[in-house]
């Protein structure tokens, strides 16, 4: 039979594709320095460049998860929407300023630091949202004339600038946080329940976009901006990654990674804080509504670090990251952890031994969705692997695939399977087959009796590739499976045999027939008269018939179009057609967060 061919390291882009189609978060590569973003050349990026794009930094987060019903089904309801308690402001009064472009050159920085000053006027838009409606129509023009004005100019950023810009943009976003407004104080999901909008969402998203153009202005300098920007600031920063408006924190996210990239003196700062929330999470409440986000910004971070790792980045990895598995919220913001994980290993394969290990620690036992997430996760991390790592844990590894494919949840079994469609995972399993070949085959052996036809056609091709990939060896397993079925049958006679025995002594007893007629006394159930020759009569269907095999999985691929997907909704309730367009209009402030170098 022929061998299976040895791929190389340059070999392994088309096995790491299919592993990215089916996980849903793209494989990624490191990223160079930090540059300024274009919207508009964002906005206009083919669909081939986007996706090139995607496999170069970490996987965005999802603004929406909920999946909208049909509009038939849509029922009008009340918007989820409140107001943090903002500090309203007592002369909210403003006076309609003249616009920047028409003022001469001397006074024009005298004016631009008057409409950042309006801006800072704080309006109350949910007790009495009808109220002020001229002076907040003049607050709105005033911060996008600064928006536009920051974006386009140059020079226009003095000293006098930064600590009236910052104090604006802390007015206004540094609040306290709404308890969430979940029915009866449930737990937020993300996919079920309906967002907490904030209403004063007209000002804020055009505070958030003034000082994000601030911060990318040329213009900007960190020296001059570091006595504003400090460890107080971004502490009250992450505290806003908690609210449950995800547009505000798609701004935050981008907001700090630029503030990591340009503040280096707060480097250490800001990863020590979000350990602290991880920590919090993990260990104490589990609920937060921004760890996607965080988890986004530290992809692009652990893409910059510099080689060899230190000490205290693989600390993070082992007693931060990798306990954020065992959390039962980890759909939300899975696809952002494991290329965090991936990205670790690329840098230092010799963590491959502690995270598979852990890995297979908080596997899940009970709850199956989970582990195909875990499934997902652990083809990408064989995806980077070398053959001398992977050899130190594929034992454990693959004997915890054989259980995934013995499942009767046949999502886990068939994501197990679709391992067997990657050609780097089959190259390793063929350099290892005297090693793996036995471990996984009773698994696929028993699987062929799967109560789903799909798992039937995978099940074909993993045994034709072993069968193609070493025949001796394959008959080998094949004779020892069917040897150790029929030592079981011996074991389970023998012991009805045993029962048997004592059943007759027990009758020899005087008071057998009392307990008998009580119902205290039961025979041996073990095999009924009619199993001996069945389980006789099954010694002939051992062989596996891969012609069965082979067209019951074509008679699947042949109707894989036609039946319906199978989706799980926990309800069928209305969504609010206004949350979702107001989440569907969010228009994102950079697509993609790019790596910053870390120095030593």
């Amino acid at each position: 039979m022929p061998n299976m061919p040895k791929l190389t390291k340059k070999d392994k882009g088309s096995g790491k594709e299919k592993s990215a189609s089916k996980s849903g978060a793209g494989k990624d590569t490191k990223d160079g320095a930090e540059n300024p973003p274009n919207d508009k050349k964002k906005t206009e990026k083919p669909a081939a460049a986007a996706a090139t794009a995607a496999e170069s930094h970490p996987p965005p987060t999802q603004i929406s998860r909920i999946n909208p019903l049909p509009e038939t089904l849509k029922l009008r309801t009340e918007r989820r929407q409140s107001s943090s308690r903002f500090n309203i402001s007592q002369n909210r009064e403003l006076q309609k300023l003249p616009l920047l472009k028409d003022t001469s050159p001397t006074e024009r920085e005298e004016l631009f630091i008057q409409k950042i000053n309006q801006g800072a006027v704080i309006f109350d838009f949910l007790k009495d949202p009808l109220s002020d409606l001229k002076y907040k129509e003049v607050k709105r023009a005033a911060l996008n004339e600064l928006v536009e004005y920051v974006t386009v100019n140059r020079g226009v950023i003095s000293d006098g600038v930064y600590p009236v810009a910052v104090q604006m943009f802390a007015t206004n976003t540094f609040r306290t946080l709404p308890p969430s407004s979940s029915l009866s104080n449930a737990e937020f999901d993300p996919e079920e329940d309906e967002p907490t909008l904030e209403a004063a969402w007209p000002h804020l998203q055009l505070v958030y976009e003034f000082f994000l153009r601030f911060l990318e202005s040329q213009d900007f300098q960190a020296n001059s901006a570091k006595k504003f920007i400090d460890q107080a600031f971004i502490l009250q920063l992450l505290d806003l990654f908690d609210t449950e408006d995800p547009r505000e924190r798609d701004f935050l996210k981008t907001i700090l990674h630029r503030i990591y990239g340009k503040f280096l003196g707060l480097r250490a700062y800001i990863r020590k804080q979000i350990n602290n929330i991880f920590y919090r999470f993990i260990f104490e409440t589990e609920k937060h509504n921004g760890i996607a986000e965080l988890l986004e910004i530290l992809g692009s971070i652990i893409n910059g670090f510099a080689l060899p790792l230190k000490e205290e980045h693989k600390v993070f990895l082992l007693k931060v990251l990798l306990p954020l598995h065992k959390v039962k919220t980890l759909n939300v913001y899975h696809p952002q952890l494991a290329y965090c994980v991936v990205q670790f290993l690329e840098k230092d394969p010799s963590l491959t031994e502690p995270v598979v290990s852990s890995l297979l620690k908080f596997w899940p036992k009970v709850h199956s969705p989970k582990e195909v997430m875990f499934l997902n996760e652990l083809e990408e991390i064989l995806d980077v692997l070398e053959p001398s790592e992977f050899q130190k844990v594929m034992v454990a590894l693959f004997r915890q695939l054989a259980k995934c494919v013995s499942s009767s949840h046949f999502q886990v079994a068939e994501r197990a399977l679709y391992y067997w469609n990657n050609d780097w995972i089959i190259s390793l399993i063929s350099e290892n087959a005297s090693t793996l070949v036995p471990l996984v085959f009773p698994a696929l052996y028993q699987s062929k009796e799967h109560w789903n036809k799909t798992i039937h056609g995978l099940i074909y091709n993993a045994l034709k590739l072993f069968m193609e990939m070493n025949q001796r060896l394959f008959d080998e397993c094949t004779q020892i499976y069917k040897t150790k079925k029929q030592t079981d049958k011996e074991k389970l006679r023998n012991r009805e045999e045993a029962w048997t025995k004592v059943l007759n002594l027990a009758k020899g007893n005087l008071q057998y027939e009392f307990f008998h007629n009580q119902g205290g006394i039961e025979g041996p159930l073990l095999l009924s008269p009619d199993d001996s020759a069945s389980g006789a009569a099954s010694d002939d269907l051992t062989d596996i018939d891969m012609e069965k095999l082979k067209a019951e999985a074509k008679e699947v691929q042949r109707k894989s179009g036609k039946e319906k997907p199978l989706l799980r909704r926990k309800s069928e309730l209305p969504h609010d057609g206004s949350t979702l367009k107001a989440l569907e209009n969010h228009k994102r402030p950079e697509a993609f967060l790019t790596s910053s170098k870390e120095s030593g």
